[in-house]
């Protein structure tokens, strides 16, 4: 019904994908997969929602509608299973900016936050430019037979050892992001075992809870105990799902009074929590209206991870994907190759001329490894894949 084959020029549009390209590769000649937002065509259901408010003459000053934060409880629990009251939910102006000003909130200077590299690269980048210590605990690589990652677990025995009485904030990335891992209900319970018992506030980035793959199913952190909930702020979004990043429409759940009614209060009294209406009609076209589209596009991504894995296993045997279990991108397994991270880099770029994300910008646990971007047409991923063949450098 959906045709996910399209292929879009989005140049001219202020994409980031295109737009930054000399910024972050130092050039435009390059097939870019990298910026993690879709080629798709963004849902029909989305657009005509926009255009019909935009239909009226006057944009507002905009006040949330009744059914906005009920409409999103009624998403959570049809797809994960999880019962939130709409009272706890409240809206984000970007997640980004949503870690910044939670952060800022709960946290004072002094105080550390743990993250699990290699991860997205804001949980080290947007606590240290508002003054706070980072504590790395890397993730354990676990290899499949022939020596390249499989998939990574957590290192509680590392976690528990450089807790201390300064250690307030652990950001976690359920699920995974860059290897795509849907952390099972075993690993969440350990972690939330160990963060309450330490008094620890779990900040939980579950951006890309909705895009899980091949049955797997996303276990919210906040779901696996009332003791988790009492301890965490979720953070959520249809954002990644429908490709509508462009519209802003993040938001936060939190269960326990203690830290939501005064944080909530402040959220509206310095106005943070307004969307505009653009976030408002994407986000009830969402989820009122996007079941079948998802399930659509899931099933045409998972075509992408199949055929990526069999291509690159095929024709480019040094190499290896990490199958996502969630996420529309792929872990690509380089440090067979034998190149340093610049060299694996110029020859993407200047060899193959493709821009994927470079596998240290998750942190230094990321040296030899790229992240693709594979929610798009599969010619298209097909042709990146053939330049690195041509290159002959991989």
């Amino acid at each position: 019904m959906y045709d996910f084959d399209e292929i879009i020029d989005r140049r001219g549009t202020w994409t980031e994908k295109y737009a930054e390209l000399n910024l972050m590769f130092g050039t435009e000649d390059v097939l870019p997969l990298w910026v993690a937002d879709m080629d798709f065509r963004t849902p029909d259901f989305v657009r005509e929602a926009i255009l019909k408010r935009l239909e009226h003459p006057i944009l507002s000053y905009t006040v949330i509608p009744d059914n906005y934060f009920p409409t999103i409880s009624e998403w959570l629990e049809r797809l994960h299973g999880w019962k939130v009251d709409p009272d706890n939910i409240r809206y984000m102006p970007g997640l980004v900016k949503a870690q910044a000003i939670i952060i800022n909130y709960f946290l004072k200077k002094g105080d550390k936050i743990i993250i699990q590299p290699p991860v997205y690269h804001r949980f080290a980048q947007i606590p240290r430019t508002n003054g706070f210590e980072t504590v790395a605990n890397p993730l354990i690589r676990v290899e499949d037979e022939d020596g390249f990652l499989k998939r990574y677990e957590m290192d509680f025995d590392h976690l528990e050892s450089i807790i201390d009485d300064k250690t307030k904030m652990l950001i976690l990335c359920n699920p995974h992001n860059p290897s795509g891992r849907a952390w099972d209900r075993e690993t969440l319970t350990r972690l939330a075992e160990i963060t309450t018992r330490h008094g620890i506030l779990v900040l939980s980035d579950e951006i890309n809870a909705e895009t899980v793959f091949y049955g797997e199913k996303h276990i919210p952190f906040a779901s696996i105990s009332p003791e988790a909930a009492a301890s965490c702020i979720t953070m959520m979004a249809p954002s990644k799902t429908f490709n509508i990043a462009g519209v802003v429409s993040s938001y936060i759940i939190i269960s326990n009074p203690s830290l939501r009614d005064k944080f909530f209060q402040w959220l509206d009294e310095n106005s943070f929590d307004l969307p505009t209406f653009f976030a408002i009609e994407a986000t009830l076209a969402c989820y009122t209206k996007g079941w079948e589209w998802r399930q659509e596009m899931l099933r045409y991504v998972e075509g992408n991870i199949d055929f990526a894995d069999k291509w690159i296993r095929k024709n480019l045997p040094r190499v290896r994907c990490v199958r996502p279990q969630a996420s529309p991108t792929i872990w690509l397994d380089c440090t067979r190759l034998g190149y340093s991270q610049p060299e694996l880099m110029h020859n993407l770029l200047h060899e193959a001329k493709v821009a994927f994300n470079d596998g240290t910008q998750f942190g230094k646990e990321g040296t030899g490894y790229l992240r693709i971007n594979i929610a798009g047409p599969r010619k298209v991923l097909q042709e990146a894949f053939e330049r690195i063949r041509y290159s002959g450098k991989f």
